[in-house]
């Protein structure tokens, strides 16, 4: 990834795709709405999807100023478009165009900078937590995900990602590095889902 990786080659394996596993390692904006994508989706149809929406803008890597200013209407035609980018396609266009609009005011289009330009774990953070489409959450485990596989660790990153920041743990994206890992996330989000529906159960039986 590109004033990210700090000369390391990247080799990532979250969207279980060669091509599109290659593209969110060089490029910070893919990995970007990936990130964005994940929800309510599986996670690698995703991770999937910056590469599919650069192929049908005709392009090899995605670009902030570009997405930002590309007709609204048409670029919700790109995700509708069969097969649909996310399965809330019209509102996650919506979403992506907001995402690099505020990348191009705030940061002039360079991606990167939300990151490099980071002085700790808190700082990264909270540049994070303040992209439109990025909750608490969602900000932490890109923070760990930037951290544990990009090499991204400005002082107290792992502090700053929460729980997702754990070495060792399958908690998210962050942790996935193939096929096996993939399976042991997916497991630890549905025992989770489970225990908090068992956990609101047992509330309303109070």
């Amino acid at each position: 990834m590109t004033n990210s990786n700090q000369g390391r080659d990247i080799t990532l394996r979250i969207a279980q795709q060669p091509e599109a596993d290659e593209l969110l390692a060089r490029s910070p904006l893919a990995a970007l709405v990936g990130m964005l994508l994940d929800q309510q989706v599986p996670m690698e149809w995703a991770f999937s999807g910056p590469y599919a929406l650069a192929q049908r803008m005709g392009g090899d890597d995605l670009d902030a100023h570009e997405i930002a200013t590309y007709d609204p209407e048409a670029f919700t035609g790109l995700f509708t478009d069969k097969p649909a980018l996310h399965r809330y396609p019209g509102s996650m266009a919506k979403r992506v165009q907001q995402l690099c609009q505020y990348l191009v005011a705030q940061y002039d289009g360079e991606t990167s900078a939300v990151w490099t330009g980071a002085t700790s774990g808190a700082d990264l953070r909270k540049r994070l937590n303040a992209l439109p489409g990025f909750g608490t959450q969602k900000a932490q485990i890109f923070l760990a995900l930037l951290g544990k596989q990009f090499g991204v660790r400005p002082p107290g990153w792992r502090e700053a990602a929460g729980p997702y920041g754990e070495a060792d743990s399958h908690r998210s994206v962050a942790d996935i590095t193939g096929p096996e890992s993939l399976a042991e996330v997916r497991a630890f989000k549905q025992e989770a889902k489970q225990a908090a529906k068992a956990a609101k159960a047992a509330a309303k039986g109070k």
